[in-house]
Formats: structure tokens, sequence, C-alpha cells
């Protein structure tokens, strides 16, 4: 029988949320291509970043020596012959390496699990059989085989993000000149911003330019220290303000990360964030309803969407059609699984609108195997009348294993149903 937690306990006091995952996938792999001397210190793990840890692995461009939290390089070993790459359900491990496996040529096989491969990636598709390089999706699996060589690369910026990040960390292992050049207008910007930092700090020579973006000069042995996770606190920056005594810390304000718009929609709602010492504190205090545009900041929907639930009024979070393309088709399963709980969620689509009230009835719900489902279905238990009994909470593994722990601070009741 599936195992169903009752969530009743809630966090109080000071949560440090995890490294950034986004972070962590990129300095991983930009240690992985300087070769050996790298240090990337506060790195997260999590199932996603086992999977990038695996990958690079197994495509033979680095041992590691991880000690803790922190990754030291020791080189590329470059083993012979065909490569299998098992990406679990990790969409950045699978968009990222599948342009490195194409830059060295050799006959890769990339697989995964759950939805991962049912994920677009005609993006890649046509570009690498533009060029030569042969990209066969089957069932459970895609291989590539052949070298990519430098010159423009078109891509759409409207599909993810994680295509354009994905060819970035590849170009500058292409021999001459290459850049990136966008058909339509980017979505999640943020993310690729993130990634031409991160290459930048390892000694590529990358940045935005002209409408597009470019990327050459190889990769050096750097430091790099992780910073902590916006996405991730942002689900407890929204306990905050449904009324739990809890502040984050270890957060950058200045940090880069896109989703450090949360704080920018509390204050919309009209909770007003304070920094002190290198923490945030949020106090509850009446919700007010919001129109959120999500189209840059895709992740935090999840929170967003629950904390939306107590808004005063009727809130929208629009320019979301994306999210049906993640782990579970996040727009349907937040619409069903927080009506299960009682909220008024209607789901267009591109878009949720969601009708406030003081709290929710509480019951039954499902994670769908989506580990932001899962915690912004936590957050929405905290208003709720009776405890939220969630089946499929375990997955919350895939990005923040210790989120359950950090939620409850105890421990949350669980028993087996």
């Amino acid at each position: 029988m599936d195992t169903v937690k009752i969530i009743g306990r809630f966090p109080k006091g000071i949560v440090t949320p995890p490294p950034s995952k986004s972070l962590s996938h990129r300095a991983v792999i930009c240690a992985a291509l300087a070769g050996g001397g790298s240090v990337v210190e506060n790195l997260g793990r999590s199932d996603d970043i086992d999977a990038t840890l695996e990958g690079v692995k197994a495509l033979g461009l680095a041992k590691f020596q991880l000690e803790g939290g922190t990754l030291t390089g020791k080189g590329g070993f470059f083993p012979s012959g065909p490569r299998t790459v098992d990406c679990h359900e990790s969409g950045s491990t699978l968009r990222f390496l599948l342009p490195l496996a194409a830059a060295d040529g050799r006959r890769t096989v990339f697989t995964g699990r759950g939805r991962l491969l049912q994920r677009p990636l005609g993006v890649y598709e046509k570009i690498f059989s533009d060029r030569g390089v042969s990209f066969i999706q089957e069932e459970g699996r895609v291989t590539v085989e052949g070298r990519l060589q430098s010159g423009v690369y078109v891509l759409p910026g409207n599909v993810s993000s994680q295509f354009v990040s994905g060819l970035l960390l590849a170009l500058p292992l292409l021999d001459g000149n290459s850049e990136i050049r966008l058909s339509t207008p980017l979505e999640s910007g943020p993310y690729v911003d993130l990634t031409l930092d991160v290459m930048r700090r390892f000694g590529a020579e990358a940045e935005a330019w002209d409408g597009g973006y470019r990327a050459r000069g190889g990769y050096k042995p750097a430091s790099y220290r992780v910073e902590a996770d916006y996405s991730q606190a942002a689900f407890f920056l929204a306990a905050a303000a449904l009324g739990r005594d809890v502040d984050v810390a270890g957060l950058d304000s200045e940090s880069r990360q896109g989703d450090r718009a949360i704080l920018g929609i509390l204050r919309e709602m009209g909770v007003e964030p304070v920094w002190r010492d290198g923490t945030v504190t949020v106090r509850s205090r009446h919700l007010s309803a919001v129109t959120v545009d999500v189209r840059e900041i895709p992740d935090l929907v999840p929170p967003v969407a629950a904390l939306c639930c107590f808004c005063e009024g009727t809130s929208r979070i629009v320019n979301a059609g994306r999210l049906r393309l993640k782990e579970s088709d996040r727009l349907r399963v937040l619409r069903v699984e927080l009506n299960k709980l009682g909220a008024d969620i209607e789901e267009g689509e591109d878009f949720l609108s969601i009708t406030g009230m003081e709290r929710l009835k509480g019951g039954g719900a499902d994670a769908w195997g989506d580990h932001r489902i899962a915690m912004a279905l936590a957050v929405a238990s905290i208003r709720c009348e009776t405890p939220v009994r969630l089946t499929g909470w375990q997955c919350v593994s895939k990005s923040y294993p210790t989120f359950w722990q950090d939620f409850s601070g105890t421990g949350v009741e669980s028993k087996d149903d």
C-alpha cells in the first residue's frame, strides 16, 4: 500500500533552504568541462543533481571527489566506445548533456524515467539533424551520434530555456566561433543568465549578443560556491505569509535567480519581506488578490497558487502554458488537487484563476509524482480545517530531500494507508 503523510506540523523558527538546484547543475557541468582542479562548494544533493553527477561521469567528462557538500574535480578519463546516460527524471540533465555528447561525436544513449522522455526535444532533433548529427528518439531512449560543428544556431525561445542553456554549455567545446540566435522571444530568460554567469566563472567567454548569445574560449578550473535556492525558499516564505512563525536564511539579496521574484509577489499581496543579517522575515497579514505573469518564473507557480487560495478576491496566474510539460501537467494538477482541499480554481489553456477564501477544508490529495506539487499542497495545508493526507509525498527527493524534515521540524506524522 502507498504511504500517506498526514500533514499536521508546520515550519517554525529559521529554515535555510538547500543550495540552488539550477546553479548546482551548471556548476557540476562547468567543473567537469574545466578538467581537474575545480572545486564546487555547498553543492545541492538531490535526485536531479545526482543524475547530472552520474551523467558527466558516464560521458567521461570528469572524475570527482565528493565530501559532504564539496565537489573536487580530478580530471576527465574519456572511456572509449558508446555511452549510456541515465537522466532519471531530470529535464536539466537531459537537455544540458545532449549537446555535450554531440560535441565529441561518440554514440550516446540517453534514458530516463517518468514523463522525462515525453517532454519536448524537437528543438535538438532539428538542429542536430541539420548539422549531420543523428538524433533518434524511441520509446524510453534517445540516441545521438555525430559531431556538432561551430556556426550559427537558430533556436526558438518559447519552448524551454534549457535548450538555449544546453547548447551554450557546449559551444566553447567546438572549433571556431559560434552563436545562438532566437527565432521567437525567450521565456525563462533568467535561467540563461544563470548559465552565462556560471560559464564565465569557469573561464568561458559567454555573453548575450545581438539578440542572441555567443560562447567560446573553453573552460578553466575555478572555485565556486552555490548559493541558496529561491525556488525552494518560496515555499517557506509562503508558509510565513500564511501565519507560520518561520524566517528564511541563507539567501542572497542580490541574487540573479529569477525566482527571487517571489519577494515582489509577496509585496503585491500586501506582505513586506524584511531583511535582517541575511535572513528574510515575512509576517502574516491580510492577503490581496494578484495577477502574476509567470512566463519568466514557471517554478514559482505551485507556491504562488497555494498562496492565492487565501488572497481576498480573484487572482490570476497567466502565461503558464509550459507548466503542462513539467513532471506533471502542473496547471491541471494544481486545479484538481487544491480543489480537492476546498479551493476555488478554474483552469484555462495557459492560466489559473483562483478565488481566495479564509480557509480550506482539507482532506486527501495526491502529489502526482511531482516534487513541487507535494510542497505546494504542504503550504496549502497550513490553513486547512482538517489535516491533509498526502499520497506520493516521497517525490520531494527529486529536488529537496529534507523538505519534510524542514517543514515539520520534528517530523510529520505518517502511516501506511
